[in-house]
């Protein structure tokens, strides 16, 4: 794939902002190096295949010599970003509190216990858990562990659970497990009823496909990428509930506090009396976050949000020296530890108040997004600038939130779709040829915004066409390599290279089998729900029993007018066409895959019921277009 060099107009802009930025405060630099025990050499690690899961290595092109200063292909602000958050290895917070970061996404974090350790964050995969578990014990000694806390429901705080304990090891009470209340409920969630359009995205999001280096990926902001491991999951035996409980696990006293509908829709923080130490999860970060992720989830609360981050300051600051969290580096000392969340809160509260004034005087999402200004006293701080999350697309998530998708404006009503819309916008300009020879101008001109809207409606009418390929995808490119923002970097380039090599699907799955085990027979249901063709199922009326003997439960499902509803109620013979019998769960699970044959379901009445309501189930698609039609 030809990738070509940045264009005048960015590298100057590029420039530019090196001038402007606040490039002397090494702050962040010294805390990243701040407790510093020993890398892991080499930083690659594989899976029992030889596949290799993670590799930081890659991001090797951040450092040595040349590398001080950003090439014209990165903005100054994210190449900075991404050597802090490409540095690794285990670091101390402070005596008793050990990080492993630089080794996935997330950070894990070892709270050194009376006879062992409790682990906080598991990374995404089991292969990146148990390579940080080893560097921890190859330093502090072979502790085992006794508890695991997910700090909140994102697959990069829960999924490399297996790498640092087993399901045997918790069911026998050895290790418990702890979890804001409603974890389960929302991490299956988000994984598997949108999951294959998430997984999509997030491929685009990431940058997972690039290669690394100064032209391509360089990180996400938020850390490099995630790994691509096995991803896990142990149900919780211990729910968080309400704000200021407290546990002692192994000796360590834990005092909760409960922040659902921030960053996740369970989440919590926690304050260790013992190490004056406060974990914030990730709730407050080296960067602005994302109030809706561009890989697609719920609106999140900036209200909420602000809120809880002004209730564990006056909660824990005072009790503070350290703040450290799920991402980044720690904060050491009160005053500063104030400051950092103060501003954290004023960010979130800001965009969220700002954008309802603006709301309020008639103001469209994306009208506000366009000249919205953040405070000078936020922009001077370097955890303030949206690496991962953007101003321009948060205010546009705070108008969703309140006003919905419409903007009010009754000529964008019934708009027609891309592929409607496109050609008859080309054949306005006068033809695909002229609308490419007016991107070319744009592009010329450094109008790169112009141009890809004007090369989308080309693709979008012809998007075979060769120019209008090759000139979309330079734009694209070029707009990457001006952004500060490391996920709007990584959708321009994915955007290109899938313009340019094609399709390239899905890198990574988040719905597992580990974790598609986790799923109660009433999110399977809702998944088949969800996933029901509707036409195909119009005309079919099914009334099916399904028994599960393991928990001696059974469910009614009932196809009618493309609609599939369950209730938990008892099997009646007499009113279904047939009744299912399965040993668990996990049965119907491979039942739906295919497996009709192996030991454990039974089938009464009518036995082409269940096939024929399976048979109206669509399977996702994990390689749906994106950049093409």
């Amino acid at each position: 794939m030809e990738q070509k060099p940045p264009t005048d107009a960015i590298a100057a802009a590029n420039r530019a902002h090196t001038a402007t930025l606040p490039f002397a405060d090494t702050r962040d630099f010294e805390d990243a190096d701040r407790g510093f025990i020993a890398a892991m050499e080499p930083c690659v690690v594989t899976a029992a295949d030889g596949r290799v899961v993670w590799d930081n290595d890659s991001y090797s092109f951040l450092f040595g010599p040349g590398a001080t200063n950003a090439p014209d292909s990165v903005h100054p602000s994210l190449w900075r970003q991404s050597q802090l958050c490409a540095k690794q290895g285990l670091y101390e917070v402070v005596p008793g509190i050990y990080q492993v970061r630089g080794l996935d996404l997330s950070n894990i974090s070892f709270i050194e216990s009376d006879t062992g350790i409790i682990v906080i964050d598991p990374l995404i995969s089991t292969e990146t858990a148990a390579a940080a578990l080893a560097l921890y014990r190859a330093h502090r000694g072979d502790r085992p562990v006794r508890a695991v806390i997910y700090t909140h429901s994102h697959a990069d705080h829960f999924g490399g659970v297996l790498g640092v304990t087993s399901q045997g090891e918790v069911d026998a009470g050895d290790v418990v497990v702890i979890a804001p209340e409603g974890f389960t409920e929302h991490a299956v969630q988000e994984n598997v009823y949108a999951g294959t359009a998430m997984a999509r995205r997030a491929g685009y999001m990431y940058g997972a496909a690039l290669d690394r280096g100064p032209q391509g990926q360089v990180g996400c902001g938020l850390g490099q990428v995630g790994s691509t491991g096995e991803v896990a999951l142990i149900v919780p035996t211990l729910d968080i509930k309400v704000t200021g409980e407290t546990h002692t696990i192994d000796g360590v006293e834990i005092e909760f506090q409960m922040a659902p509908g921030t960053e996740a829709p369970a989440e919590m923080h926690f304050y260790f009396p013992q190490f004056r130490a406060l974990c914030m999860a990730e709730n407050a970060t080296h960067n602005l976050h994302n109030l809706l992720t561009l890989r697609g989830a719920l609106v999140r609360d900036p209200h909420g949000w602000a809120g809880y981050l002004t209730e564990a300051i006056d909660t824990f600051s005072g009790r503070a020296d350290v703040v450290f969290a799920s991402h980044h580096w720690p904060t050491w000392g009160q005053d500063n530890i104030v400051e950092y969340l103060s501003v954290q809160r004023d960010l979130y509260a800001y965009l969220h108040d700002q954008t309802l004034r603006q709301l309020n005087q008639g103001y469209t999402g994306i009208e506000i997004a366009e000249t919205f200004q953040m405070p000078p006293a936020l922009e001077k701080a370097w955890h303030t600038h949206g690496y991962y999350g953007s101003v321009s697309h948060n205010v546009k998530a705070v108008y969703q939130r309140y006003m919905g998708w419409f903007d009010g404006n009754p000529g964008r009503l019934w708009q027609h779709p891309p592929a409607a819309a496109a050609p008859r916008y080309v054949a306005a300009m006068g033809g695909i040829d002229r609308v490419v020879e007016l991107a070319q101008a744009a592009f010329d001109e450094g109008d790169f915004r112009w141009a890809v809207t004007l090369l989308d409606h080309a693709i979008f009418t012809d998007e075979h066409h060769a120019a209008a390929r090759t000139l979309y995808a330079d734009t694209l490119e070029q707009m990457a390599y001006g952004a500060e923002n490391a996920v709007w970097r990584n959708f321009f380039l994915s955007g290109a290279t899938e313009l340019r090599v094609g399709n390239f699907g899905t890198p990574t799955q988040s719905s597992s089998p580990t974790l598609l085990a986790q799923l109660t027979p009433e999110q399977m249901f809702d998944t088949f729900a969800i996933n029901i063709n509707g036409p195909r199922a119009w005309d079919l009326n099914l009334a099916i029993d399904v028994t599960f003997q393991d928990v001696a439960t059974n469910y009614r499902l009932s196809l009618r007018n493309g609609v599939l509803v369950y209730r938990k109620v008892a099997a009646d013979p007499d009113t279904a066409q047939a009744t299912v019998t399965l040993a668990n769960k996990l049965r119907l699970l491979a039942f739906a895959a295919g497996d009709t044959s192996s030991p454990g379901v039974e089938v009464t009445g009518d036995a082409t019921a269940l096939p024929t309501l399976l048979g109206a189930i669509d399977r996702p698609d994990p390689a749906f277009n994106i950049i093409t039609p």
